[in-house]
């Protein structure tokens, strides 16, 4: 029978050796997707793409400079929010 520390130093020690695995791992395909990625940025220069989508539901979500002051309120200003990226990024301020 196992005392419940050694339990306790078993897991956490299988932990540690994940969360080394998984960093080890990220490096690794880090430097294998790498040229992948300078295809795409390539791409995105010459397409003349714009900034990089932080969430897809909702206009004003999506990049806060591809936004207009209106569309955070779906039309109107007392309209309720339903987005749950509203909560995270203001509509944005006047210029």
């Amino acid at each position: 029978m196992f005392r419940p520390s050694t339990i306790f130093m078993s897991l956490l020690f299988s932990g540690i050796c994940i969360v080394c695995f998984l960093f080890v791992h990220a490096q690794m395909r880090s430097a294998a997707d790498l040229p992948l990625l300078k295809k795409h940025a390539r791409l995105a220069g010459q397409l003349g793409l714009t900034d990089l989508a932080l969430c897809t539901e909702a206009r004003y979500t999506r990049h806060p400079s591809q936004s207009d002051r209106h569309s955070a309120f779906q039309e109107h200003p007392g309209a309720l929010e339903h987005f749950p990226t509203g909560a995270f990024i203001p509509p944005p301020g006047k210029k």
